[in-house]
């Protein structure tokens, strides 16, 4: 059978779940801020990005550079196991990572392929370090819980699906640890006065539900893991009060302080990395993905204050270590994000859309909670049905966004989106709002 544009999508649906977009890639007429179908030609304002993992839109002319294309494809004839055969390739990825987005408070790096096997190594590696430090303490061998919170997604790996909890679809049925799971003190928007006294309400009850769950299980605690902007829970933002809050907690008690960045990483906050809008709760691991290609975790000094997971060989690895493919892609699109200063793009087009948001909002109540940091913007509306005819009606008019939580839109555009572009997602984003 020879497959085609016409039945391409048949052929997925023969044998696979075919319940995405309908439609076809089309890898050579994308281009900038559109993605374009392959069967009808038209294409779609992206303010999806694959799930925000697609960092400066469609064929950016810095990939095209003859030598990194020469590099991407040599590196693309084979797979090799990179955690134990290596390549100047690899070492030039790692170079440019710990230059163009690696921080001075991480020294150590691990790679492996998927968020959720990001997410599960570092808590393996917090694991690793809790039960190391209280064997030594002669507390025999206790560390083996998580704290985490509610909304939040990590995975849908192993120990991952014991913290995920959004979408019970993705986890029911599947064993999981008890862990204590925390009530998530989510900002609400605008916050004025009266919504910041009532989000320090529920940060005090949070943190003191915390306490309780470290007296209930003494030095068994070996994590606290959130995310700086919980995504696919809502787009749930916290005060930089709650964050060091749990730093202070985590210094206190020897717990590890988890930032799950594989969404909020690389740019989109209109900075590198969402810890950067949070000095004062600098965590002990970021773990990192999507943008990265690659994913993986950055981790502090902290971890060797034991023989960690960063020393003893073969405690955390993979067969491939990540795809060394994946490197070659994130290293060009870090160089082309930092030559171009997308990071500060996003900051600055990011303002500009939520600015333009907030006004969106005052002339239509069926939105509210406008919020976001850089590129990463959100919006409430009544209920999830209303969303929906909201996002077809997006689709019918040539723009695709993302929902997240139980009623929210959340937006997701390259950190190469221009103001123009940006104006004409405002643009569809009214018009819709007027129709549905």
């Amino acid at each position: 059978m020879q497959i085609t544009i016409e039945n391409s999508l048949d052929v997925l649906a023969r044998h696979m779940l075919r319940d995405g977009m309908n439609l076809l890639l089309d890898f050579e007429g994308s281009h900038g801020n559109y993605l374009r179908d392959l069967r009808s030609g038209r294409e779609y304002l992206d303010f999806f990005s694959f799930f925000a993992s697609l960092p400066i839109g469609f064929n950016h002319p810095g990939t095209k550079d003859p030598t990194y294309q020469a590099k991407l494809n040599r590196v693309a004839q084979l797979k090799p196991s990179n955690a134990d055969v290596y390549s100047l390739e690899m070492a030039e990825f790692v170079g440019s990572f710990a230059r163009l987005a690696g921080h001075e408070h991480f020294r150590r790096y691990f790679f492996i392929s998927g968020g959720a096997l990001a997410v599960e190594n570092a808590l393996k590696a917090a694991f690793d370090w809790k039960v190391r430090k209280n064997l030594a303490a002669g507390k025999g061998e206790l560390g083996t819980q998580v704290i985490h919170f509610k909304e939040a997604f990590h995975g849908r790996s192993g120990y991952t699906m014991s913290l995920t909890n959004t979408d019970p679809l993705k986890t029911m049925y599947f064993p999981k640890f008890n862990w204590p799971r925390i009530n998530n003190p989510k900002c609400q928007f605008p916050l004025d006065q009266a919504a910041e006294q009532t989000v320090a309400a529920t940060e005090a009850q949070a943190l003191s539900d915390i306490q309780a769950a470290i007296a209930a299980n003494p030095d068994d605690i070996a994590a606290l893991i959130i995310e700086p902007i919980q995504s696919e829970g809502g787009d749930n933002h916290f005060r930089p009060e709650f964050l060091k809050a749990l730093r202070q907690i985590c210094n206190e008690q020897e717990i590890i302080l988890i930032f799950d960045e594989v969404q909020t990483g690389i740019g989109i906050t209109g900075k590198m990395w969402a810890f950067e809008h949070f000095p004062d709760a600098m965590p002990d691991i970021v773990c990192f993905g999507k943008k990265t290609q690659v994913c993986g975790m950055m981790a502090s000094e902290r971890l060797n204050e034991v023989d960690s997971v960063f020393k003893v060989s073969s405690r955390i690895n993979s067969t491939f270590g990540g795809n060394l493919v994946d490197m070659v892609r994130c290293q060009r699109y870090l160089e082309i994000i930092h030559e171009q200063q997308l990071v500060e793009n996003a900051a600055t087009v990011g303002a500009f859309l939520l600015d333009g948001l907030q006004q969106l909002q005052q002339h239509h109540d069926s939105i509210s909670n406008v919020r976001g940091r850089g590129l990463m913007l959100a919006f409430d509306c009544p209920d999830a049905e209303f969303r929906k005819r909201l996002c077809d009606a997006m689709y019918d008019q040539q723009m695709i966004g993302l929902v997240c939580g139980e009623k929210s839109m959340r937006f997701r555009p390259g950190l190469a989106m221009t103001r123009e572009d940006a104006a004409k997602g405002l643009e569809i984003l009214d018009s819709c709002l007027k129709k549905v």
